[in-house]
C-alpha cells in the first residue's frame, strides 16, 4: 500500500471520530446548563472554559473569541472553519482525505461521508442547530456512527482496514482521555477524593459518562451513585467498555500488529513498542496508581503517549525521506536487477 493512501485512510477515520467526540461534548454540556438555576458571567466561564481547554485550542479560542460565553465556544468548536478541529472542519478534512483515496473506499461509505459534509455546509445544519441544538448533534453522532458501521459492514479487511482502525482508536482514546480531564479541577491534586460530591459535581461527573456514552454501562456496574473515583477508573482502565482509553489502546495495538504482523509481545518498530508498552501499563494500573499521581497528571502523561505513538506511527509507515540522485539511481538499478533475476512470465496459452 502506497503512504500516502494509508495517510488518507488512517486521517480520514480520526477526523470523523474527533467530529463525533465534539459533537459528544458540546451536546452534553448545553444540557447539563439546564440543571442550573443561575450562572453569573464567572460561572459560565467555569462551565465553558475547560471544554476548550481539552480541545487544546485555547490560545487560537482567545484571538478569535473576546469572550468566553455558551454561544462564542459552541461557535468557536462547531462552525468556526478557523479551528481546524471544529466539527465543520474535521468533517471537511474526512471528506478531503476520502476524496484522495476514492478508489480505497466503498461507494456507500464515500456517499455517507459526503451527504454529512454536505449537511453542514447546509443553510439546514445553521437551521436546526437555532431550533433544536441536541438534534443538530444527534445527526453529527449518528452520521458518524453510520460511518463506521459502514466501515465495518463494507470495507476489506486489508491493510487500509488497519490503519482505518488504528486512527480511530488512537482518536477516541485520546478524545476520551480529554474529556474526562474536564472535571478534574474538582478532585484533589493528589489522592482520592475523600468527600462525596456536591451535587453540582455529580452532575457534571454524569455529563462525563453522558460525553462518552458511558451512563447506561457505568451504571450497571456500579448503580446510579456517580463517584468520581469509579468514573476515571471506567473511562481509563475498563477492559470491556468499548470507549475507555484501555480498550481503544487495546484495539491499536491490535491495529498496529496487523499491519506489520508482528505477534503479540514483540514489535518491529517505535509505533508498537510505544503502543504495547501503554497497555502494559494500563492493564496493570488501580484507581489508586493514577489518582497517587493526581488524575490531571496521569492523564497529561497518557495524551503525550498516545502522541509519541501517532508519531511514530507516521515515521515508521508514512514519512519517505527524500532520495539523493545517486540514491534514486542506485534504487532503479537495484529494482531492474530484481526483474532480470525474476522475470515476470508471460501468461500461457
Amino acid at each position: 500500500m502506497l503512504s500516502r493512501v494509508a495517510n488518507s485512510l488512517y486521517w480520514m477515520s480520526r477526523y470523523i471520530e474527533r467530529a463525533e467526540s465534539i459533537a459528544r461534548l458540546v451536546d452534553v454540556n448545553l444540557q447539563l446548563l439546564l440543571d442550573f438555576r443561575s450562572l453569573d458571567d464567572a460561572a459560565l466561564d467555569a462551565h465553558w472554559l475547560p471544554i476548550v481547554q481539552s480541545s487544546g485550542d485555547e490560545d487560537l479560542f482567545r484571538k478569535q473569541q473576546p469572550r468566553t460565553t455558551g454561544q462564542s465556544v459552541t461557535e468557536f468548536l462547531v462552525f468556526a472553519a478557523e479551528n481546524p478541529n471544529s466539527i465543520v472542519s474535521s468533517v471537511g478534512q474526512a471528506r478531503e482525505n476520502a476524496r484522495m483515496v476514492r478508489d480505497q473506499v466503498t461507494a456507500e461509505l464515500w456517499e455517507e461521508i459526503n451527504r454529512l459534509y454536505l449537511f453542514l455546509h447546509s443553510p439546514r445544519a445553521r437551521e436546526l442547530w437555532r431550533e433544536n441544538p441536541s438534534d443538530f448533534f444527534r445527526t453529527i453522532r449518528n452520521g458518524s456512527l453510520l460511518i463506521q458501521g459502514l466501515t465495518d459492514a463494507t470495507v476489506v479487511r486489508n491493510e487500509g482496514w488497519s490503519f482505518n482502525m488504528a486512527g480511530r482508536y488512537l482518536e477516541r482514546a485520546d478524545k476520551t482521555s480529554r474529556i474526562l480531564d474536564v472535571r478534574h479541577a474538582s478532585l484533589p491534586a493528589r489522592g482520592l477524593p475523600t468527600a462525596a460530591p456536591s451535587q453540582a459535581d455529580a452532575l457534571g461527573w454524569s455529563a462525563v459518562l453522558r460525553s462518552c456514552s458511558a451512563w447506561d454501562a457505568y451504571k450497571a456496574l456500579h448503580g446510579a451513585e456517580v463517584q468520581p473515583a469509579l468514573v476515571a477508573e471506567f473511562l481509563l482502565l475498563s477492559d470491556e467498555f468499548p470507549r475507555s482509553v484501555r480498550f481503544c489502546v487495546r484495539r491499536l495495538d491490535g491495529a498496529l500488529r496487523s499491519i506489520s504482523g508482528v505477534a503479540e509481545g514483540r514489535f518491529c518498530n517505535d509505533a508498537e513498542k510505544l503502543a504495547g508498552r501503554l497497555l502494559a501499563e494500563l492493564q496493570f494500573s488501580t484507581a489508586d496508581d493514577i489518582f497517587d499521581i493526581g488524575l490531571h497528571n496521569y492523564i497529561d502523561v497518557a495524551q503525550a503517549k498516545l502522541n509519541a505513538i501517532g508519531d511514530a506511527l507516521f515515521q515508521a509507515y508514512i514519512f519517505q525521506p527524500f532520495q539523493t540522485p545517486e540514491e534514486h539511481e542506485l534504487r532503479q538499478q537495484e529494482e531492474q536487477q530484481q526483474q532480470v533475476r525474476f522475470p515476470v512470465r508471460p501468461p500461457s496459452a
